[in-house]
């Protein structure tokens, strides 16, 4: 179900659903827009933040981006955009620097991917059911507009803050240089995750040289940018067998695998159970 939800203190809520392959849209707020079905791409510039239901994105105020979507599920996205004033007072109260603290270095960092952990999925989940319910006092809406940001802010810290931080460069415009640039390697997997990604594109696509992107990536993230690859493409492959019916040979071919078996093996180290077990205890 389509809704836009305006509160009295014009935060904004909107929820579609849609079959519309590619549209542009500018951010009137700082937003946060998730994906509760489907895949969307939202492209900024060069760049492409591939989104999945297991990840999310914030906009900074004027971003323009373009929209489109993958064919083979249905794409509902919920967008949140938050009045400036209400984001100030949420500052005030709860302290959160980093995300909302222009002053703090990382600051520029902030429009990317981000996984969608279980406590703010729960959160919009939650949220989405508020929504949709017109007879729900608008105090509820925005008490869980808050835990929805509080969430952000950890999240924020675990994947900028602290992630610049763990890279070992003494200065600190170096660190965010390279974060940024992970960010952008960050970003061209997941949004290339189908295909034959080489550490020389990759490298190249971030401005590193490989040596230097193997390095700070398991400086970063904690496991080298194939390893990261792999995950993406199991949790896709996750994804595909939950919400289609498309046969395992081919989900192998759709998300990057070019074995069937290995697929099988990793996925079964992963999950702890067959692709096969794994679908039909999700159905």
């Amino acid at each position: 179900m389509d809704y836009l939800r305006i509160l009295k203190n014009k935060n904004r809520i909107t929820g579609t659903t849609s079959d519309q392959r590619s549209y542009s849209e500018t951010a009137g707020n700082f937003s946060i827009r998730f994906v509760l079905s489907g895949t969307e791409t939202c492209s900024i510039g060069r760049r492409q933040l591939s989104l999945h239901t297991d990840s999310f994105i914030m906009l900074n105020k004027g971003t323009q981006f373009t929209s489109s979507s993958d064919p083979r599920l249905p794409v509902n996205v919920l967008s949140i955009e938050f009045d400036e004033d209400f984001l100030n007072e949420f500052n005030a109260k709860f302290k959160t620097g980093g995300l909302f603290d222009k002053e703090d270095s990382v600051y520029q960092l902030r429009e990317t991917i981000y996984p969608l952990k279980a406590d703010l999925k729960l959160n919009i989940s939650l949220l989405k059911k508020l929504v949709e319910d017109a007879a729900v006092d608008e105090t509820l809406v925005n008490e869980s507009l808050q835990r929805c940001l509080l969430n952000c802010c950890r999240i924020y810290n675990e994947e900028i803050s602290l992630k610049a931080k763990k890279l070992n460069f003494l200065n600190e415009n170096t660190r965010i240089e390279i974060l940024r640039r992970l960010n952008l390697a960050k970003e061209y997997l997941y949004a290339n995750y189908d295909k034959n990604i080489s550490l020389e594109s990759l490298a190249n696509y971030a401005c590193l040289s490989v040596n230097h992107l193997l390095r700070t990536f398991k400086l970063a993230y904690n496991q080298s940018p194939h390893q990261y690859l792999i995950q993406i493409r199991l949790q896709r492959a996750q994804l595909l067998l939950a919400k289609t019916e498309y046969p395992v040979y081919e989900i192998v071919n759709m998300v990057g695998f070019k074995c069937t078996s290995s697929f099988i093996r990793l996925f079964r180290n992963r999950y702890q159970t067959t692709p096969l077990k794994y679908r039909n205890i999700a159905a």
